[in-house]
């Protein structure tokens, strides 16, 4: 089987600064954005942050089927991708405070949840369609892996130094709506010509979608090990500003903690590659994820460590995140293969479960951090951090290092068995 060229798989990977962007800054500055902008108590601020994301559990699935029968992606790539990247603007620039901000965030990211899925779905879906090569698809995922890596890094890093250079949120969701639409379009212009949905869709009830998921275990299991870990990288994605605040003390270290944690991404990523093709992709992920979670929990001792060695252990941590992201996903076009040889397009439909699982396991992220800020005493405020007990300052801590690195590694034993024909 022919390989992709350079120009359809950077065209594919170009999607991963829409889904980069979208689930990275609402995850690391929605929060802080409610509790010390508008003024939102912490607990409240996670379910906020959390139920237009948890809609996507029931949207995705049906956005999966649509594009299923439409039989083409891309015109779903850019009505959604330029949905998000307007919406996205309209978020961060709420004219209210208190309970009327929180309901104009809600809303608004409600609408914008529902347009990215309709991005998401059907971008995910095609990884399975553009090639059935096995160490192909491994390629290919570490290129849209590279490509993500870079958007958490640029979106990650910098919508917090533009937050504090412009003086305020809405300067954030104007420049990532920018960056959300350059994507939109990029992955358009360079995915033109792939192939497209090859069979007749046939499960169209959530009752036939339902029994189909239902009825491959190897998906359910990898599933659940994905979703875990994304709660887990929710959670510690929503607490980098209170880590770099509280914890360290120092709220500019924010943008370095983000360097040091996506950075390695961009360099170890051809070295997990090789690890999926000599050693299997299974082998990978659960390296992967272990070396993640010693770094996260390593982390616990950060407030009596020099600032060089957390950042060394946040680097460990990333070097695992990286294998984290790649092998789940070249996993995915594995199973979905195996599930297609019915002769049913299913493609679109567990994308749509695989990632409205993705999109409810980093949204419970921050809430998960949101209830235990609330545990610790976190007092929320307007117009900047108030200051916070002892108590809140180990909810920071606990929030970053020691929930994520547990739940790394409490699912891996479910794990399936690789599809490698």
């Amino acid at each position: 089987m022919p390989q992709l060229t350079h120009r359809v798989r950077a065209g594919y990977a170009m999607g991963s600064f829409v889904t980069g962007a979208f689930g990275t800054v609402p995850g690391l500055l929605l929060l802080p954005y409610l509790t010390d902008g508008l003024a939102v108590p912490a607990a409240v601020a996670g379910l906020l942050v959390l139920a237009p994301k948890a809609w996507d559990v029931l949207l995705n699935p049906v956005a999966g089927r649509v594009s299923d029968r439409a039989g083409a992606r891309r015109p779903f790539l850019l009505r959604g991708g330029a949905t998000v990247a307007v919406l996205f603007a309209a978020l961060f620039a709420g004219p209210f405070t208190g309970a009327s901000g929180a309901v104009y965030v809600a809303l608004v990211f409600m609408a914008c949840a529902t347009a990215f899925a309709f991005f998401q779905v059907p971008y995910v879906a095609m990884a399975a369609e553009i090639t059935e090569d096995y160490d192909e698809r491994t390629r290919l995922m570490a290129w849209r892996m590279a490509f993500l890596a870079l958007a958490i890094l640029v979106s990650g890093a910098g919508a917090p130094a533009v937050r504090d250079l412009a003086g305020g949120y809405w300067a954030v969701g104007a420049a990532v709506g920018v960056l959300i639409l350059a994507g939109t379009l990029a992955t358009v212009v360079g995915t033109r010509g792939v192939p497209v949905s090859r069979r007749a869709p046939t499960a169209a009830t959530p009752r036939e979608l339902v029994a189909a998921v239902r009825g491959s275990r190897p998906f359910r299991l990898l599933l659940t090990v994905f979703v875990v870990q994304a709660v887990g990288l929710g959670t510690m994605l929503a607490g980098v500003d209170y880590f770099a605040r509280l914890v360290l003390g120092d709220q500019g270290l924010q943008a370095l903690l983000f360097v040091g944690f996506v950075g390695p991404a961009l360099v170890v990523m051809p070295l997990w590659q090789r690890v999926g093709r000599r050693r299997g992709k299974r082998y990978g992920l659960v390296a992967a994820s272990l070396l993640y979670a010693a770094g996260m929990a390593g982390l616990i001792a950060a407030r009596s460590a020099p600032v060089g060695v957390v950042l060394g252990l946040v680097a460990v941590g990333g070097v695992g995140y990286a294998g984290m992201q790649v092998f789940p996903m070249a996993m995915l076009p594995d199973v979905i293969t195996a599930e297609e040889r019915g002769g049913d397009a299913r493609a679109g439909l567990f994308s749509g479960v695989w990632t409205a699982g993705e999109t409810l396991g980093l949204a419970l992220g921050p809430g998960v951090y949101g209830l235990v800020l609330a545990l610790g005493g976190y007092v929320a405020s307007t117009g900047g951090a108030a200051p916070q007990s002892p108590g809140a300052v180990l909810a920071a801590l606990i929030g970053f290092t020691a929930i994520p690195a547990v739940l790394a590694v409490v699912a891996l034993p479910l794990l399936p068995r690789e599809e490698t024909a």
